[in-house]
C-alpha cells in the first residue's frame, strides 16, 4: 500500500490504520462538551468465505457477538456477507475481520459499506492575517454561526482552523468565504472525510509500468492511500472528497498518463458476483476432478472383470497388495485428501468452535469407509484373510456431495438474479455536456456512469438508458419506468420533470442535469432495500437454525446406534450369514448401514428452506414494484387479519374537483365563481386549486391540467377577469379570508361561518348535507357577511378501490378507513368502496391509536397510507405499507414500500407473503419428511423384509440432491405471477370504457 504524504497531517499514520481517526485541535473542543451528538456508532458489511450451512453463519454470528463493543451481528449464508453494527471507539475492523478468522473462515470488509452515523466532516483550513487571542475569538465566533457548521476551532499559533460541518448543507468553499469575509486569508487543506474507488487499468504490462502508475498517483493532491494490484489489473485508491472527486482523479490519471493507461470504474456489485461466480467455478472443478479420477475406480469394479486381459493385470500381485488394490488406494487417497480437503478444513472449523455441520457428517462418513478399507488391506497382507475393500465408497460419495455443492451453487446464484438485473439497470456510460462560463454547450464527452457528479449536464438520445437521477432542463419524450417503479406505461416528460436513473428514454433527446448519484439514486435505494431484506432472517427461520444445531449429534447418534444393533444382532445370529457380503463379516456388514445413515442426513436442506424463499420473494416483489423490507415483514404480512386504510390519497386520487356550485342568493352564476375564484387564488390549498380551475374552465371552457402552479396563479391575476383583493389571509382549519371593493369575503366550513356569526339556512344546511352523504365536501361562500352558495369538491375513489376491497374480503381480511374528514363524508365514501367499519375525524397521531385498538386482541394489522402524514400509523402497525411512494424509496416508518400509486399492490404484497411462506412450510415438510424417512431406510429398517438397502454412495447422492431440491422450489417462486383479481379488474374497466366509447 502506497501512501502520499503532506505538510500537515489531519490524523494519525499509523502504517496498519486505513481509517482516518481523532482530529487534534477539536480534541479538547469535545472532551469539554457535554453534549455529543455522536455516539461513534458505525456498521459495515464483511464478505465470509467458507460457510456451508446454517450451523457455519451461527458460529459466525456468536464469534461476531462475542467480541467487546459490537453491538449487533446478523449473518447471510447465501450471500456469504456478515452485517456488523459496532461501536468505533471500543473495536475496530480489524478486530472484526480477526475475530470472524480466528473462527476458521475468511473475512474481507467490503468497501461500500457506510457507517451508521451522520455525514459530517472535519476539515482544516490554513488562516492568515490573525494577530491575537482577540482575532481568534472573531473566526470562531464567524464560524461558528454558520448554518451547517457543528463545531470550529482555531488556532493562533499554527494558523489553523478545525472546523466539523455537513458537506450536505455547506461546502468548504462557502467556509474559506465566510473567513476572508472577515478580512482574513483562508484557504481548505484537507478532511478527514475518505471516500474509496476501484479503478480497472489497461495498459500496465511490465513493472516500470506499475512505477509509472503509482508515480503518478502519488503525485496527484488528496489521493490519502493506493493500492495496485497487476495479477486483476485493478487500482484501489482512497482519496479525500473534499480535496479531489472521483472523475478528477481519474481525469489526472488519464493526463498525466497521456492516454497510455486507460481506466474504468469498477461496479462494485459485479466485482461480487464474479467472486461468487468464481466459488462456484471452483467447485465445478474439484467436481470434475473427482470425478475424473472415480471413473477408473467404476471401470476396475464393473467393467474390466468382464475383459480378461486387463483384468489379469489387476489381479497381478505388486508386493503385498494386487496391482488393482494399490491404484484403489492411490486414486481414492487423492479423492479422499486432496479434492475432498475441503470437508476436513470445513469440519474441523466447526468442531473447533462448538459446533457440527454437514461437512463433519461427509468427512467422518467417507473417513470411515477409506479407514476400514486401508485397514482391511494391511489385515489382508498379515494374515492372508483378504476382506473386499470399499474404496469406491468413499470416492462416489465425495464426488456426488460435489455434484451436489455445485448444482447448489448454481441454483443459489438464480435466487440472487433480481439484485443483478437491477444492477445491470445502470448504463456503463454517459455522454456529458461541457459547458463554457456562459453556460453554453462547447463539446460532448463520454464518461464511465460512475463518475457522473450532482449538477451535470447530461444527453439522453432515444433508446439508451438515462444515466442517473436528475431533472429535464431540455426536450421532451416519453421514459419506460416499467423496470424501476412496475408502472407499464411510460411517462411523459418535459423540462422541469424529474427522471429516475436505469429507466429508457422511448423518442426524443433528453438533456437532464444530475441530482442524486452513486448510493443516493432510486435505482441504489432499491438495490439496498432489496439486499437489506435478503440478509434479515424470519422469525420461522429460528426453528430450522435450532434443529440444525442439535441435527448432526443426533444423527451421529443414530449412526453408532445402527452399528451396534446390526453388529449385535449379527453376533446374537439374529439374521442368516447370506445376508452378508462375500469374504464380509458383521462388523462390514453393520459399518455399510452406519455409513449410509451419516452421509444421506442433511441439515442444509433446514438451513436453506427460509432464505432462499425470502431471496426469491423480495426479487419478485422489487421487479413488481413492490419492495419488502425484511423477511420479518414477509412473514406478519401473510398474517394480516386488518388493512386499515387512509382515504385521502389512499383510497381516494388526491385530486380534487368541483362537481356541482350553487347560488343561494340573486347573484350571478359567473359572477359567483368570479368571487370565489379571486378569494381563493391567492391560497396553496388543494380545494383552491379546484376551485380556480373549475371557475377558469366555466368561463373559458379551458381543459388544461386541474394542478396550477403558484406562477400561473399570478398570471390568473394580472388577466383581468379576476377581482383585485386586499387584506387576504389563511384560516387553518377554517378556510379564507379576504376583502372585495371593501367588502368581506369568507370561503370555508360551517365552523368559519358561524364564527363570523352568518346564519345558514335550513336549505343551505340540507344542501350541504345532501353533499356529505354523497361523499362530497361543502364549501360554503358568505359575501358582505350574506352566505351567497355552495361549492360541492369531491375527491374521485380510485377506480380499483371497490374491487381491491372486495378481494380482500374473500381473502378473509377485514378491511378498514380512517379519516380526517367528517362523518358523513367518511360514511358515503366508505359505502361506495364497501368498507363497514369507519373511523372518521381522527387527527394524524389519533391513526395510530386506531391502529393499536386493532391489536388489543393479538390481530395482525396493516396500515396502508402515503408515508408522510401516516408515518405515525404506519410506524405503529405490524405491516407498514407506504403507497405512491414513486422515487420516495427510503419511508422509514413502512415494512413495504408500494411505488405505484395502485391499490392493487396490496393484494399483490400480501398474496406474494402468502405464496412465500407457503413455500417455505413446503419446503420444511420436504426436509424433515426427507430425514424422516431417508434416515431409516439407511438404517436398514427395510433391509429385513423388502431386502432394501442403501449402498452409501447412493446414500450421498440422495444427500447431494436434497438441498438441490428445497433450493430449485424455492425457485419456482420466480414464477409468481400477480393474483388473478387484477387481472379481471383490468378487462372489467377496459369494457366498461369500450362501451362509453
Amino acid at each position: 500500500m502506497a501512501r502520499t504524504t503532506g505538510d500537515l497531517q489531519l490524523t494519525s499514520t499509523a502504517e496498519d490504520s486505513d481509517d482516518l481517526e481523532d482530529v487534534r485541535l477539536l480534541d479538547s473542543y469535545y472532551e469539554n462538551d457535554v453534549v455529543h451528538n455522536n455516539d461513534g456508532t458505525k456498521r459495515i458489511q464483511v464478505r465470509v468465505t467458507g460457510m456451508t450451512c446454517a450451523a457455519c453463519s451461527t458460529s459466525v454470528e456468536t464469534a461476531l457477538r462475542s467480541v467487546n463493543g459490537v453491538i449487533g451481528a446478523s449473518v447471510a449464508l447465501l450471500q456469504n456477507k456478515a452485517d456488523v453494527v459496532f461501536n468505533a471507539s471500543l473495536v475496530k475492523e480489524g478486530d472484526i475481520k480477526n475475530a470472524i478468522e480466528d473462527a476458521g473462515f475468511e473475512a474481507e470488509i467490503l468497501p461500500e459499506a457506510g457507517s451508521v452515523q451522520g455525514s459530517a466532516v472535519v476539515g482544516q483550513f490554513t488562516i492568515g492575517g490573525m494577530t491575537c487571542a482577540a482575532c481568534v475569538n472573531s473566526v470562531e465566533g464567524i464560524l461558528r454561526g454558520l448554518v451547517g457548521v457543528k463545531r470550529a476551532v482555531v488556532a493562533l499559533a499554527t494558523s489553523l482552523g478545525e472546523v466539523e460541518y455537513d458537506p450536505n448543507v455547506i461546502s468548504k468553499d462557502d467556509i474559506v468565504a465566510a473567513i476572508e469575509d472577515a478580512g482574513f486569508e483562508a484557504s481548505f487543506v484537507q478532511s478527514n472525510g475518505q471516500d474509496k474507488i476501484v479503478l480497472g487499468v489497461v495498459g500496465v504490462y511490465s513493472p516500470v509500468d506499475a512505477q509509472v502508475l503509482e508515480g503518478l498517483v502519488s503525485g496527484i493532491k488528496g489521493v490519502r492511500q493506493f493500492r495496485f494490484d497487476p495479477v486483476l489489473g485493478e487500482l484501489d485508491v482512497a482519496f479525500d472528497p473534499q480535496v479531489i472527486s472521483s472523475r478528477s482523479l481519474v481525469d489526472g490519471i488519464n493526463l498525466g498518463s497521456n492516454g497510455r493507461f486507460k481506466l474504468h470504474v469498477r461496479n462494485p456489485y459485479t466485482r461480487m458476483a464474479s467472486k461468487d461466480g468464481s466459488e462456484t467455478s471452483a467447485m465445478f472443478r474439484l467436481f470434475i476432478s473427482s470425478l475424473f479420477l472415480s471413473i477408473p475406480l467404476f471401470f476396475m469394479g464393473v467393467i474390466c472383470p468382464h475383459i480378461p486381459l486387463v483384468y489379469s493385470l489387476l489381479l497381478w500381485k505388486c508386493g503385498p497388495f494386487l496391482m488393482g488394490d494399490w491404484l484403489k488406494w492411490a486414486l481414492v487417497s487423492v479423492i479422499q485428501f486432496v479434492i475432498g480437503k475441503r470437508f476436513y478444513i470445513a469440519a474441523g472449523r466447526a468442531l473447533r468452535n462448538g459446533s457440527t455441520n454437514m461437512d463433519v457428517l461427509v468427512a467422518l462418513g467417507t473417513t470411515a469407509s477409506y479407514v476400514y478399507s486401508v485397514c482391511a488391506l494391511l489385515y489382508g497382507a498379515l494374515t492372508g484373510f483378504w476382506s473386499p475393500t470399499y474404496f469406491e465408497t468413499s470416492a462416489m460419495l465425495i464426488t456426488f456431495v460435489l455434484l451436489g455443492k455445485y448444482l447448489e451453487c448454481l441454483a443459489k446464484g438464480k435466487t440472487s438474479d433480481a439484485i443483478k438485473k437491477l444492477v445491470e439497470l445502470t448504463p456503463a456510460t454517459a455522454l456529458l455536456v461541457v459547458k463554457d462560463k456562459g453556460g453554453r454547450p462547447i463539446e460532448e464527452r463520454e464518461i464511465d456512469s460512475f463518475l457522473i457528479q450532482p449538477g451535470d449536464t447530461l444527453k439522453v438520445l432515444p433508446g439508451t438508458k438515462v444515466p442517473a437521477d436528475g431533472t429535464v432542463t431540455w426536450g421532451s419524450s416519453y421514459v419506460n419506468e416499467s423496470m424501476v417503479t412496475g408502472e407499464s406505461i411510460p411517462v411523459s416528460k418535459e423540462v422541469n420533470a424529474s427522471v429516475i436513473g436505469g429507466t429508457i428514454n422511448m423518442h426524443g433527446v433528453l438533456h437532464i442535469q444530475a441530482t442524486k448519484v452513486g448510493s443516493d439514486t432510486v435505482l441504489s435505494q432499491i438495490i439496498s432495500l432489496v439486499e437489506t431484506a435478503q440478509m434479515s432472517k424470519a422469525p420461522i427461520q429460528k426453528f430450522a437454525d435450532y434443529v440444525a444445531s442439535i441435527f448432526v449429534p443426533t444423527v451421529v447418534a443414530l449412526s453408532l446406534l445402527t452399528l451396534s444393533c446390526w453388529y449385535i444382532a449379527g453376533a446374537l445370529g439374529a439374521y442368516p450369514k447370506e445376508w452378508l457380503p462375500e469374504n464380509g463379516n458383521h462388523f462390514v456388514f453393520a459399518l455399510m448401514f452406519s455409513i449410509s445413515v451419516v452421509v444421506i442426513a442433511c441439515p442444509c436442506a433446514l438451513g436453506l428452506a427460509t432464505p432462499t424463499a425470502v431471496m426469491v420473494a423480495t426479487g419478485v416483489g422489487a421487479n413488481n414494484g413492490v419492495l419488502i423490507k425484511g423477511g420479518d415483514s414477509l412473514e406478519r404480512a401473510q398474517m394480516v387479519k386488518y388493512v386499515i386504510f387512509d382515504k385521502t390519497g389512499t383510497l381516494t386520487q388526491g385530486k380534487a374537483t368541483v362537481t356541482s356550485a350553487k347560488v343561494f342568493t340573486g347573484m350571478d352564476r359567473g359572477e359567483f365563481l368570479t368571487l370565489v375564484a379571486s378569494a381563493e387564488a391567492s391560497s396553496e390549498h388543494p380545494l383552491a386549486k379546484a376551485i380556480l380551475q373549475y371557475a377558469r374552465h366555466f368561463h373559458f371552457f379551458d381543459d388544461s391540467s386541474p394542478t396550477i402552479s403558484t406562477q400561473n396563479d399570478a398570471k390568473e391575476v394580472k388577466s383581468g377577469w379576476l377581482y383585485d383583493v386586499s387584506n387576504f389571509s389563511v384560516l387553518p382549519g377554517r378556510g379564507v379570508q379576504c376583502f372585495i371593493d371593501g367588502k368581506r369575503v369568507l370561503v370555508g366550513n360551517r365552523k368559519l361561518l358561524a364564527e363570523s356569526g352568518i346564519n345558514i339556512s335550513t336549505e343551505v344546511e340540507n344542501f350541504v348535507v345532501e353533499l356529505e352523504e354523497s361523499a362530497k365536501t361543502g364549501i360554503l361562500v358568505a359575501y358582505d357577511d350574506v352566505l351567497t352558495g355552495v361549492l360541492g369538491v369531491a375527491d374521485p375513489l380510485k377506480r380499483e378501490a371497490s374491487v381491491v376491497i372486495e378481494s380482500l374480503k374473500k381473502m378473509g381480511i377485514v378491511p378498514v378507513m380512517v379519516t380526517g374528514d367528517n362523518w358523513r363524508t367518511a360514511k358515503a365514501v366508505a359505502k361506495e368502496v364497501g368498507i363497514r367499519d369507519v373511523r372518521a375525524e381522527v387527527m394524524p397521531a389519533g391513526k395510530a391509536d386506531v391502529v393499536r385498538s386493532f391489536q388489543k386482541d393479538g390481530s395482525i394489522v396493516a396500515m396502508v397510507g402515503d408515508g408522510i402524514n401516516d408515518s405515525p400509523a404506519l410506524a405503529a402497525a405490524d405491516v407498514g405499507m407506504a403507497i405512491g411512494a414513486g422515487t420516495d424509496v427510503a419511508i422509514e416508518a413502512a415494512n413495504y414500500v408500494l411505488m405505484r400509486d395502485n391499490l392493487e399492490d396490496v393484494i399483490t404484497a400480501i398474496d406474494l407473503s402468502r405464496k412465500t411462506f407457503s413455500r417455505i412450510r413446503l419446503n420444511y415438510v420436504f426436509a424433515m419428511a426427507y430425514n424422516v424417512v431417508a434416515i431409516p431406510v439407511a438404517a436398514g429398517v427395510l433391509f429385513p423384509s423388502l431386502g432394501i438397502k442403501l449402498p452409501p454412495w447412493v446414500a450421498g447422492a440422495c444427500m447431494a440432491l436434497s438441498s438441490v431440491s428445497v433450493v430449485c422450489s424455492s425457485l419456482l417462486l420466480r414464477r409468481y405471477r400477480k393474483p388473478r383479481l387484477t387481472t379481471i379488474l383490468e378487462i372489467v374497466v377496459d369494457k366498461q370504457q369500450n362501451n362509453y366509447s
